[in-house]
């Protein structure tokens, strides 16, 4: 997915070697896992590979969602993770997607995927992406005006490894063709990857159709009003911002009266704990997520 979770988790496995709060640490993908237990099955060594594997300290899998369709793998790994949970071990596991929306996982194993704390890795934000842009530009030793930063960071939103190639592949359009990087270049280069007729979508906007729909005066939500409908109206408001806007918690709640990132937390938070439970919410959501991807095209 390009969001950095193997970085992630590899830096928890050095951080665990470094402070020695694990004695043996071990980082291993889950294809690689598969391979070993192959290997061992074939070579009729899978008590050795198994007594490996339950004397670890922490031991961190990434991508386990790979494990989707092997049977035999995902038995092997269910009895390693009960025998080092038992054992007060720790496990450090990586998905491109929630437990639940693996497919080809057992059940039980599912179950224990979800032990624990789950972190979201979300896409990062406006200001991180500038950020690396910078940095890349920096460590590559060339000078990108503002203007092409904020025009990849504003329209490339998806992830650092896409954000990342559109960069390289600027470059190298600009030494092959022997032109200067300028906003003229960076449109016409990436113009597969943005789209110029998505105009960039803002936060007043986003308070303009919410309110408009749920018949809110807009002043309200930057107020202190406790009202229901009008807290309902803000944490839709919010919701909305953090999933589509790209701006920073803290910009955000800056333009909802100057509250604090917590507090768009908790918005995105009941928001989407409110549309599990009652569809009629959940439908004035979606009429709402139609209404703004109409003004956005």
């Amino acid at each position: 997915m390009g969001l950095g979770k193997t970085h992630l988790i590899q830096a928890v496995g050095n951080y665990a070697e470094q402070s020695r709060s694990a004695e043996t640490v071990l980082y291993v993908s889950s294809e690689r896992f598969t391979t070993e237990f192959v290997q061992a099955i074939q070579n009729n060594r899978i008590n050795e590979f198994s007594m490996f594997y339950r004397q670890i300290d922490l031991l961190i899998v990434d991508d386990v969602q790979f494990f989707s369709g092997k049977e035999k793998t995902q038995e092997e790994f269910f009895h390693i993770f009960n025998a080092l949970h038992q054992a007060g071990k720790q496990i450090v596991l990586s998905s491109d997607r929630p437990p639940r929306e693996i497919d080809g996982v057992e059940e039980r194993l599912l179950s224990r995927f979800s032990w624990g704390l789950s972190a979201d890795v979300q896409p990062p934000e406006l200001e991180t992406r500038i950020a690396i842009l910078r940095r890349k530009a920096e460590d590559e030793g060339i000078e990108l005006p503002d203007q092409i930063i904020e025009f990849m960071a504003h329209n490339i939103k998806s992830n650092i490894r896409d954000l990342e190639g559109a960069l390289i592949r600027l470059m190298a359009h600009a030494s092959l063709h022997e032109r200067d990087l300028d906003l003229s270049l960076a449109k016409d280069v990436l113009k597969d990857l943005v789209s110029e007729s998505r105009s960039a979508l803002t936060v007043e906007e986003i308070q303009r159709i919410v309110c408009e729909h749920l018949s809110i005066e807009e002043d309200s939500l930057r107020g202190k009003t406790r009202k229901r409908d009008v807290v309902r109206a803000r944490q839709i408001a919010m919701f909305f911002c953090k999933q589509l806007t790209g701006h920073s918690l803290k910009t955000i709640g800056l333009h909802f009266g100057g509250r604090d990132h917590s507090t768009v937390i908790h918005s995105n938070e009941r928001v989407e704990e409110q549309m599990e439970v009652d569809p009629q919410f959940e439908k004035t959501v979606e009429d709402l997520r139609r209404k703004i991807d109409l003004r956005s095209r």
